[in-house]
Parts: C-alpha cells; structure tokens; sequence
C-alpha cells in the first residue's frame, strides 16, 4: 500500500511477487548467479533478523519462520559466502534455531570437488559438522570451544581471519530496510526479498 503510485497499483504488484515467490524464480536466478562463485574457501555464519510485530499473526498453518529468542519475535539468516565474500546460499529458520543445527545443510548444499576449506566460528565446532565435512574431502577451519579437551594449535588462523566477508555479506544485506527487519508474514515471501536482494549484489560483478 505504500509503493509509490509510478509502480501501478500495489495488489497488482503483491500477486505478482507473491507467484515469483511460490514459483521459485528469485531462487532460481539468485542460483543461477551463484555458479559464477568461487569455491575454493566457503565461509558460513548467522544472523538474528527482528520480526516487526506485524509480521506474526500469518492466517496459515505453516512455520512461517518466526521465533521467539532473547531480542523476542525474530528470524535467522543461515548464510554461506564463497571465497570473494558474495552469497551463494541462504536458508532461512525461526531466531531460536542454533547455527550448527543448520550446518548440514548448508555444507552439502555449497561445496562442490572444488572445496579446499570450509571457515565457521566456534558455534559450528562439532564432530559430527567436522565429519561432514571431511566427507566432502575439505578441510573445517573451525576453532574448538573454550570447553572443549581439544585444541587450536592447528587452526589456520590466516585463513580464519578472512571470516569477516561472510559479516561484510551481512552488513551488505542488511543495508536493505526489509532485509534488516523482517515485515513479511510469509516465509516465502521474505525469503524472496532476501533472494533479491543477493541477486543486486551479484549483478555489478557481472
């Protein structure tokens, strides 16, 4: 209701993004960039994203990705960047889903045979995450927790530093007003407009 009037009329344009969104066809552009990518390092991290309170209350039977954490209604952003910090895989889950519950998925669903190395914080440190990734025949570049009977001795700390590009990725998206904060009831359709917006960071590398 507040798209400027230049744009036509904003029913119009919501059933229009709404089909793209239920179609997939954000997605499949956003992929289809997304090969360009370089593969040799992957980095994969985080990011809390406030729910507007008028986000919630979805008419739908759904999870629409909307959770209850420290800073209240949220969502996550579970995303992993490729060697020269672009996108190159997002999922998207409630505020309360831990990073390494995602970790899975989003190491089978990025690294190819041309994966050298797979970066993450300590949330990810975990054996069975170290497995999976060892399984893909890359090396984990995760440092062990302060708990933890293991140590960092042969961490590649150079290669850790770089970890900053996937939270330049962040801060990049998060430029977007409808990125930073979640106002879409649909989980769809939000992560639609996060498709988007990795597409128009893509699109000058082009």
């Amino acid at each position: 209701r507040d798209l400027p009037t230049e744009f036509g009329g904003w029913s119009a344009v919501y059933r229009r993004f709404n089909l793209w969104s239920k179609k997939g066809l954000l997605n499949m552009l956003f992929n289809e960039l997304a090969k360009l990518s370089d593969y040799d390092w992957v980095f994969a991290d985080g990011s809390i994203v406030k729910a507007h309170q008028h986000s919630t209350g979805a008419a739908s039977h759904l999870d629409e990705a909307i959770g209850k954490s420290v800073a209240g209604n949220s969502s996550k952003l579970h995303l992993v960047v490729d060697a020269c910090g672009n996108p190159i895989h997002i999922e998207l889950t409630g505020g309360q889903v831990h990073d390494a519950k995602m970790a899975k998925t989003l190491i089978d669903s990025t690294i190819n045979n041309q994966t050298k190395a797979v970066i993450a914080d300590r949330g990810y440190d975990s054996s069975d995450i170290r497995e999976c990734i060892f399984k893909h025949c890359a090396e984990s570049v995760i440092p062990v927790k302060s708990n933890s009977k293991s140590c960092n001795d042969t961490l590649d700390w150079y290669l850790y530093r770089c970890r900053h590009l996937v939270e330049n990725a962040f801060a990049r998206l998060k430029h977007f007003r409808g990125i930073a904060t979640r106002y879409d009831k649909l989980k769809d359709s939000y992560a639609a407009a996060v498709m988007l917006a990795c597409v128009f960071i893509w699109l000058p590398l082009i």
